[in-house]
């Protein structure tokens, strides 16, 4: 595998992106760390390259083209709109030092408010079909369940947003449930400090940049939310079932329903599952053998908030996903400064095509 041939095959699909109507676009390699930063966290660090620029501050090198785009697009993009893009992303690999940390990624764009779910429909059967040669196994799911069902927790707010801070790390976030459950006990220096009557003056300089009223306040926090009362066993029984459904999509749509009996909370997100169900047979895609996860893409997906794919090839499991993609409402909300619209897209890694290709 060369690098003219991965460029090829990116200015391969990028065109058959064009012949579905996108408009193609470029952004910059260097991308400000502030967005970033209040996207991701501080988690952001370990994934991409850091750099600081004298003149526009600190500043991080490519690691995708969603977040540029959709900042395009809210700024100056009209309505409905399709983009796509060819170009290198820089990731850290750390975990995985065999996988490349520059590497070319082709992407498609759909901004659309007239149907979600065709749209949704419109950006995975175009994927489909374009990878269809590669005989490649598909994983669907939808974080958008998974969310309804974290906020629709009898819990306080509080609870209820440390829960979904933590979503994307599940070891944590199971530890958080567990203890708001009453299941695990608070950990022993923070039951000191509730244990206190009140926060103890100590004769020493402070250190750290949390004032005094800062700290007094998070304290009081803590000790509302250890008189606040366990998340009930049924309603941490109800979010285990919705997170374990991993069927086909249609017995997958038949548990959920069944679930929204005694979730409501989830019935919204469930019925857009369906409709999307819909809209991929009308377009020819074999929703009976579709795989669902509510919790696919939970990890490694953390701007999407409602449908989420990816493409595997099902002989190479050391290779991350050939393509993948998923529904980011919300992050156009939060760029968009007030304004938004519902946007649905996703990226091949045409290197791992050429190296698919050349196998066959």
């Amino acid at each position: 595998m060369t690098t003219s041939q991965v460029k090829s095959r990116a200015a391969d699909l990028r065109g058959r992106f064009e012949t579905a109507g996108a408009v193609p676009v470029d952004c910059g390699i260097l991308q400000p760390a502030e967005t970033l930063l209040d996207l991701y966290g501080e988690d952001i660090r370990t994934r991409a390259y850091v750099t600081h620029d004298p003149a526009r501050g600190e500043q991080m090198l490519r690691p995708d083209f969603t977040v540029p785009v959709v900042q395009m697009h809210m700024e100056s993009g009209a309505e409905p709109a399709r983009y796509t893009y060819a170009g290198e992303v820089f990731r850290r690999q750390e975990d995985h030092p065999e996988r490349p940390s520059e590497y070319l990624q082709v992407g498609f764009e759909v901004f659309d408010r007239t149907n979600p779910a065709e749209a949704d429909a419109e950006v995975f059967a175009l994927f489909n079909e374009v990878l269809g040669p590669l005989g490649l196994r598909a994983a669907t799911g939808d974080i958008g369940i998974l969310t309804a069902a974290v906020q629709g927790l009898q819990t306080s707010d509080a609870r209820r947003a440390a829960l979904m801070r933590h979503l994307w790390r599940p070891r944590r976030f199971r530890g958080l449930l567990d203890r708001f459950a009453g299941r695990t006990a608070v950990p022993a220096s923070r039951a000191a400090l509730l244990a206190a009557k009140a926060p103890q003056k100590i004769d020493a300089p402070s250190i750290g940049l949390r004032s005094d009223a800062e700290v007094a306040s998070r304290i009081e926090a803590l000790r509302q939310d250890a008189a606040e009362p366990p998340i009930s066993d049924e309603q941490v029984a109800l979010l285990d079932a919705v997170m374990g459904v991993k069927e086909t999509c249609p017995f997958a749509l038949e548990h959920l329903r069944d679930l929204a009996v005694d979730l409501p909370v989830i019935a919204h997100a469930v019925e857009r599952f369906s409709d999307r169900c819909e809209a991929l047979d009308k377009r020819g895609v074999d929703v009976a053998a579709l795989e669902f996860e509510t919790t696919y893409g939970r990890t490694f997906m953390e701007y999407y908030d409602g449908f989420v794919f990816g493409f595997y090839a099902g002989t190479r499991p050391d290779l991350p996903p050939v393509a993948s993609g998923g529904r980011y409402d919300a992050l156009t909300r939060v760029l968009g400064k007030g304004a938004e619209i519902p946007a649905v897209g996703g990226v091949i890694r045409p290197h791992l095509v050429v190296e698919l290709e050349g196998a066959a």
